[in-house]
């Protein structure tokens, strides 16, 4: 009978920290509920991120899409058209490290759904701005790209957050697939819009119903708090008040440090700040092949007879509609091959991530310079 009570004190104990164990013997059918939910929710939540990122991509590139219109409409010059993308991108620099230090700090999903309203609703108004008001235009779009910067630095961090290590870089994979496939669309939306209703102006009258649409679905389906998925959080879970000891001192901890000493703890991450140069160094060279590049083909097509100079009042938007496809389609196909080449290289390599990265950004240097060089003469040697 002792050692009855002895097995029986065990077993409770036992039960106390190791519920989830204890759950499978005794209640398969729940249990099975519970462990389905919290995968499909984790879906889900990707899913309506990936269709945020989408439409922040669209609204990136709307403007180079439809850029001789602009262009043409306000009477400006090649400087002043430059300007748009520049308040732009110094907007969204700016405001990127704020968003960063907020997300870390306090709630993301009200981050995200903010900077969802905000950007979708400038996007709106910028739509109704006359061509004496070009001023009032420039500023709309430093206004998106604060409104932008809020979604793309606190949305990867949600995935990340959600996946453990295994999965994480096939999720994050799939959630920056949107960005050539967002950039794409927003060129091929905004010259489709102009060439079909006459008036660019409605190209930027779209992508807020869809923001309505992605922020209803934020609001119903991305959960008000994210626990952090790894192997340290999955042993302290194991028992609850274990979890509690544990849980509270290292948020505490996390509170108490400031921005300079974030910045000042990254800045000696040797790989981050390299791998931040060269992605600057990459950011400068499509932020002005993103911007220009539909209106160089179409210079360099004029130059050589094909295209007649723009003097109706739209202008011609198949170089728009060519180079978005080919962005989405080389982009997607770029995020694949590349994630399948560090998956199999990685076995043998320990740096085959960097080297990828590397080779991959001089074979692109080559064939920028190839394609810049034969506009002139031929257009199609450019697409390819």
């Amino acid at each position: 009978e002792h050692e009855d009570t002895d097995l029986l004190l065990q077993a409770l104990l036992e039960g106390q920290n190791y519920g989830a164990a204890a759950a499978d013997e005794t209640q398969c059918p729940s249990v099975s509920v519970s462990r389905n939910n919290p995968a499909k929710r984790d879906c889900l939540v990707v899913a309506v991120l990936c269709f945020g990122n989408l439409i922040n991509f669209i609204d990136w590139f709307i403007v180079p899409g439809i850029l001789l219109d602009i262009q043409k409409y306000f009477g400006l010059s090649d400087g002043k058209t430059g300007l748009l993308q520049t308040v732009f991108t110094l907007c969204y620099m700016l405001a990127a490290p704020i968003f960063g230090y907020l997300g870390d700090r306090y709630n993301r999903k009200i981050i995200l759904g903010a900077g969802l309203f905000f950007w979708s609703g400038v996007t709106l108004a910028s739509s109704f701005v006359t061509e004496s008001h070009y001023r009032i235009f420039v500023l709309s779009r430093g206004l998106v790209g604060i409104g932008s910067a809020s979604y793309s630095t606190v949305a990867p961090t949600i995935i990340a957050d959600l996946f453990e290590e295994g999965k994480r870089t096939t999720v994050l994979s799939i959630f920056y697939i949107f960005i050539p496939v967002g950039s794409g669309c927003g060129y091929m939306l905004a010259a489709g819009m102009a060439k079909s209703t006459g008036d660019w102006h409605w190209a930027f009258r779209v992508t807020p119903c869809m923001g309505g649409l992605a922020l209803l679905l934020l609001i119903l389906l991305v959960p008000h708090r994210i626990q952090r998925k790894t192997a340290a959080h999955r042993a302290r879970s194991i028992s609850g008040t274990i979890l509690e000891a544990d849980e509270k001192p290292d948020v505490h901890r996390a509170a108490k440090t400031t921005w300079c000493q974030d910045v000042g703890s990254l800045v000696k991450n040797c790989s981050f700040v390299c791998s931040s140069l060269g992605l600057t160094a990459m950011a400068f060279v499509t932020g002005a092949l993103g911007m220009w590049m539909p209106l160089f083909l179409y210079r360099a097509q004029v130059v050589q007879g094909i295209a007649p100079p723009c003097l109706q009042e739209s202008c011609n938007s198949s170089n728009s509609l060519i180079f978005g496809g080919i962005t989405i389609g080389t982009g997607i196909l770029g995020i694949i091959a590349g994630a399948e080449a560090a998956r199999r290289l990685r076995k043998r390599n320990n740096k085959a991530d960097p080297l990828i990265c590397a080779t991959s950004m001089i074979i692109s240097a080559l064939c920028l310079y190839i394609a810049l060089t034969v506009a002139q003469t031929n257009i199609l040697s450019t697409f390819v």
